[in-house]
């Protein structure tokens, strides 16, 4: 059979989905994370090596999975003289098999609760310090590049590479358990799990490189993993703040992109695309979290704000209806409680859109010469944007260009220098 052209790139994409879930089942089979990794890496070089020949699989992630299993069986088997607790449970394995009292392949399966979330509390261990849990998070389970993870901290990419490498290191010389923390230990983790999720979120909602604009399959990971969180901490204002948030910003995801896959911006959106099941699930979230607060009579954190944020842009029938003003002030709100550049640049936002173009140009020209923001193609972006609605078309039009210099997303790459030719043109017409 001849090779299938196709295939490799079929084997990308069934990776960037699977890996996560494949990774977090052999940790529990194996109870070792790094060994987990090693085992899915062998299953995607058999698939490289196979799909092209025989043809891809029907279904792809089985297939995965199933070769996966098949490696761990052998790895025990062959490391049992090595490492004990291999050993021990493959022949705990082998004697349930032959007496009949257990299949191998139910033994691998059989687990209670979310293996995907138990493997993100295990990443995010006390042992390690919050910036690394988050890294390697977000590179197992999030499938993101150490490129998409430097982005979404501002560092660099050698700094996240770095950190992922340690981590790993970290969690294996601490032996950590693969189980989910008891509940007295919940609280040491869950803000470091939610950032992660978040964080996951993101990716999807905008994608930092690529050819889409979007990557849903992470936006609907990282809702399921919120849900789940829910569950497990039902108490927890946080979770469900972050829950509606993903909610909200979720049920955007059919009026995002054109027809051809373009960006649709937020003013220029169809609302009647909005999922309104969504909308009306994350307004519930959100109303579950502010009477945890009420009750508690504790103050809101950054996904509560966050979601309040989003809310109003749910409620608004029309981009003229939002409610700027108030948007404006839980963007303040936000920034004395979690005070960062990026919150600092929505706020000029929506601060121009409540006061005028020249208030949210002077928050966003005293952001200029912060480091963080040096790369952050964003920050050109709005600058191009609030120019253009002050008339100075040609200023706009560098912005712009800037902006796409730095984006790695091809289509909103597009898009900024489509905005850079539209400004030169009113920039010839003035």
């Amino acid at each position: 059979m001849s090779a299938d052209p196709s295939a490799h790139r079929t084997v990308e994409v069934v990776w960037r989905e699977e890996s996560a879930t494949l990774v977090a089942a052999l940790s529990r089979i194996v109870r070792d994370v790094p060994l987990a990794e090693d085992l899915a890496q062998d299953a995607l070089v058999a698939a490289l090596e196979q799909w092209p020949r025989d043809g891809v699989p029907r279904n792809a992630g089985a297939w995965l999975m199933a070769t996966a299993k098949h490696r761990a069986v052998d790895r025990i088997r062959r490391e049992r003289n090595l490492r004990a607790k291999y050993a021990q449970l493959a022949r705990d394995l082998e004697t349930a098999q032959r007496d009949g009292t257990e299949d191998l392949d139910a033994a691998l399966d059989d687990h209670v609760g979310d293996d995907v979330l138990r493997l993100i509390f295990i990443a995010c261990h006390p042992v390690l310090p919050t910036a690394a849990r988050v890294a390697l998070t977000l590179r197992m389970v999030g499938g993101l590049t150490t490129r998409e993870i430097a982005h979404a901290y501002l560092v660099p990419e050698a700094t996240v590479a770095q950190r992922i490498v340690r981590a790993k290191r970290a969690l294996g010389a601490a032996a950590v358990p693969f189980e989910l923390p008891a509940p007295e230990d919940l609280a040491d983790r869950l803000g470091s799990v939610l950032e992660v999720v978040y964080l996951v979120f993101n990716e999807g909602y905008a994608a930092t490189e690529g050819p889409t604009w979007t990557r849903p399959e992470l936006c609907e990971e990282a809702l399921r993993l919120g849900r789940l969180l829910a569950r497990l901490a039902p108490a927890e204002p946080e979770v469900h703040g972050l829950v509606a948030l993903m909610a909200i910003q979720a049920s955007r995801t059919g009026a995002r992109s054109g027809p051809g896959g373009e960006p649709v911006l937020l003013l220029d959106q169809d609302r009647s695309r909005w999922d309104r099941e969504l909308v009306a699930a994350g307004l519930a979230s959100l109303a579950r979290a502010e009477v945890l607060l009420l009750a508690e009579r504790a103050a809101r954190g950054p996904y509560v704000l966050q979601a309040a944020i989003a809310a109003c842009h749910a409620r608004a029938r029309t981009a003229g209806e939002t409610d700027w003003a108030r948007i404006a002030a839980l963007y303040e709100e936000l920034h004395r409680l979690h005070p960062s550049p990026v919150v600092e640049l929505n706020r000029a936002v929506a601060v121009s859109m409540a006061e005028g173009p020249d208030r949210g140009l002077a928050i966003v020209d005293d952001l200029a010469g912060t480091p963080a923001l040096a790369r952050y193609h964003l920050l050109p972006s709005v600058r191009g944007d609030l120019l253009a609605r002050l008339g100075r078309h040609a200023e706009a039009r560098a912005e712009f260009a800037r902006a796409a210099e730095l984006t790695q997303n091809e289509r909103e790459r597009a898009l900024l220098m489509a905005r850079a030719a539209a400004s030169e043109r009113a920039a010839g017409q003035a």
